[in-house]
């Protein structure tokens, strides 16, 4: 099977208008290849990740794209989503399987440490994260990660990783080289000098320039 690594988006912190970003979601969607789109609304109500998802999975769904909720398997299971990713701090992976149930995905934050994703991958994770790799205003990451975790899990280990933090079109080629099975990106799309669109696409030929030299 041929190495692939394909983009991951993470919604901004706020979607203070839900149709405006549904527009934006659809065209970042259209310009290439993505496999997810994490709803990541950390200080919300339920409503209004309710209202988030109602909008935007239909976006992302039609056009090949899986849903995964930050933080919250009940409301993940609840709302049909096709997955839930939780950090260190949040609902353990034992828990949150018994919540959302055999068929969605996990993804489990590791910041830099291998041990505490061999754990996740034993435990049943479906993906597990590393990062950050570089400096993010999207969320607080003291921990600091290498790209050496990521080729050394590659070698090793067979539920894909991956990576998180700051990831920019500029600065993700090494990333997609040590073997990163994803790019996790919020800020590197939706603050993109030439919109979401464009990053996307610039993404994605440098992901292809990564592939080859992993290669």
């Amino acid at each position: 099977m041929d190495a692939l690594c394909r983009l991951y988006l993470i919604t901004p912190p706020r979607l203070d208008d839900l149709a405006g970003f549904g527009l934006a979601l659809a065209a970042a969607l259209d310009a290439g290849d993505v496999a997810a789109v994490q709803i990541r609304l950390k200080d919300a109500g339920d409503d209004v990740v309710a209202a988030a998802v109602d909008a935007l999975a239909p976006v992302a769904h039609a056009r090949g794209a899986a849903v995964i909720l930050n933080d919250r398997p009940d409301l993940a299971a609840r709302l049909g989503c096709d997955g839930v990713h939780v950090g260190q701090s949040d609902v353990p992976l034992a828990q949150a399987r018994k919540i959302v149930g055999p068929d969605r995905m996990i993804g489990v934050t590791c910041h830099d440490s291998r041990h505490l994703a061999m754990e996740a991958a034993e435990g049943g994770a479906d993906y597990v994260a590393f990062g950050a790799f570089f400096p993010t205003a999207t969320k607080d990451a003291p921990i600091r990660a290498e790209a050496e975790v990521l080729a050394i899990w590659q070698e090793t280990m067979e539920i894909p990783c991956v990576a998180i933090g700051g990831i920019t079109p500029q600065n993700c080629r090494p990333l997609v080289a040590a073997g990163a099975d994803f790019l996790a990106v919020s800020a590197g799309v939706w603050a993109h000098a030439d919109g979401p669109a464009a990053a996307v696409a610039a993404f994605n030929a440098e992901i292809a320039r990564g592939l080859a030299e992993r290669a």
